[in-house]
């Protein structure tokens, strides 16, 4: 394994390029067309950062990545780069995976509760406008107060629908609740469902102090998330993954500017991110971005183009490896220059001109020095990986899913008594007490109607239960009352 602190080599232009293992944390950004070799440059860059014992995290949008396990050599033009290159220490080698699915079926399952997602980064998911939105963080807002947890879908269809029922209950408190707001909310719901959303909202929720992990030769441990049916539904794959970004934020202490990244996470297809979201929402990634650095997590967006990215997350991206652009229209000439002109000027290198005519494998390469200042950008060959790039079959990637360490504790779904058992026995304990004749029923409701004795009902078990990691109200962290909640 390479010291940790030994530069991460991973181009060869004129010289060698590496990457500063205290500088990883700055950020970065693999942009380029289709088939320009952005996904080997991911892979090689994974494989430096395991080799100096930290952890990643990719989604594997193809199936591409699955060979990292194993060793490489099948592929003939990788010996071809490995000998134009004059790599004469090359040697081909597996490293450590873990592999993750969100729908369980390509690896570990990955779920997360609805109050962990939180009302804005679900509205994202579940396409409401601004006022279902309103109405949707209500339903949180009253989950919250009457100590009721939201964990699946069917807590939030079951309290979506007790809101809606005893709206003008909740009016004076809440402000107004939208009849169609509701409607909207469990129509989407449902159209989740289809898309399997059951899958991916309960229990165990995803730790991800286990995507931070170490195999026992120290090598980081590459957490692999299988995309490609998620990807099927862009907006849900990149808000889950916004979701993972923030929970890390939330999640771990500050620790400066650290000899090395805790973890690298890598977030391909970023455009999808930040197409279509409110502004609320584009301050509070550049926030996290600009913070997370300081939690030792290095963030590295790939995407087709730079200005796919706000500038204001563009700006903070201090590592950049920029692969062909296309440039047919007037349109796409006009994006090549303003790609060009977010690197440092090389005096001797026409960048606009470069950009267009790189190979497959061939970049624009400019990395954070010692002082943390970009360096002139340089035209590069990346080197090759050494694992397989053939992907694994199922039988071998269930080899490796059986033998990770975390086989059988996220398998098997929990499903502990939540909102939607709550609501169910107060609904029923409200049949049989109108079954009931007058004199034998529950004494001094005092006139109240059942909806008053229901929702007292609620307000007292919610009171008795203050002090209880259940009874507390949810704190929501920096992405906060805005975005999401903690456990």
């Amino acid at each position: 394994m390479a010291s940790g602190s030994a530069p991460l080599v991973f181009a060869q232009g004129k010289n060698d390029i590496a990457l500063l293992p205290q500088m990883a944390n700055r950020h970065g950004l693999i942009a380029g067309a289709t088939g320009t070799g952005k996904t080997v440059t991911l892979r090689v860059l994974a494989e430096r950062f395991s080799r100096i014992g930290v952890p990643v995290f990719l989604a594997d949008l193809k199936g591409d990545l699955s060979g990292l396990p194993l060793p490489g050599g099948e592929n003939p033009k990788v010996k071809e780069r490995v000998q134009k290159l004059g790599c004469s220490d090359f040697t081909f080698e597996g490293y450590p995976v873990v592999f993750w699915d969100v729908f369980g079926e390509q690896g570990h399952p990955v779920r997360t509760t609805i109050t962990e997602m939180g009302p804005l980064l679900l509205s994202r998911i579940l396409n409401l406008n601004e006022i279902q939105s309103g109405v949707l963080s209500l339903v949180f807002k009253i989950a919250d107060d009457n100590g009721l947890l939201l964990l699946d879908q069917k807590d939030l269809r079951a309290m979506a629908q007790f809101t809606g029922e005893n709206a003008d209950r909740f009016k004076t408190q809440y402000g107004n609740i939208s009849a169609a707001s509701i409607g909207a909310i469990q129509r989407n719901l449902l159209a989740l469902e289809e898309q399997g959303g059951e899958k991916f909202f309960g229990e165990p929720a995803l730790n991800l102090e286990d995507f931070l992990q170490n195999d026992p030769q120290g090598r980081g441990i590459i957490n692999i998330m299988a995309a490609d049916k998620l990807m099927q539904s862009p907006r849900l794959y990149a808000t889950f993954l916004l979701w993972m970004l923030s929970e890390l934020f939330e999640g771990l202490p500050e620790i400066g500017d650290p000899p090395k990244p805790r973890l690298v996470f890598f977030f391909d297809e970023a455009h999808l991110l930040f197409g279509d979201i409110p502004k609320v929402l584009e301050e509070k990634i550049e926030q996290v971005v600009r913070l997370i650095r300081s939690k030792g997590v290095g963030v590295y967006f790939v995407t087709q183009n730079p200005l796919d990215l706000p500038e204001t997350v563009l700006g903070q991206l201090g590592n950049r490896v920029q692969h062909a652009l296309r440039a047919f229209t007037p349109r796409d000439q006009k994006a090549v220059k303003a790609a060009a002109e977010t690197f440092r000027i090389n005096p001797t290198l026409d960048v606009v001109k470069a950009i267009t005519a790189l190979e497959v494998g061939e970049a624009l390469i400019s990395v954070l020095d010692e002082k943390g200042s970009p360096t002139p950008v340089e035209r590069a060959y990346i080197y090759p990986p050494r694992s397989r790039l053939t992907p694994l079959t199922a039988e071998e990637r269930l080899k490796f899913v059986e033998g990770s360490a975390l086989f059988g504790h996220y398998e098997k779904a929990a499903d502990r008594e939540s909102a939607f058992e709550k609501l169910r026995a107060k609904a029923g304990e409200k049949e049989i007490e109108s079954e009931l004749p007058l004199p034998s029923r529950r004494p001094s409701s005092g006139g109240k109607s059942q909806v008053e004795v229901l929702v007292g009902a609620m307000v007292k078990s919610a009171a008795h239960a203050i002090g209880s990691q259940i009874g507390r109200q949810i704190i929501r962290g920096v992405l906060g009352s805005i975005l999401g909640g903690k456990r």
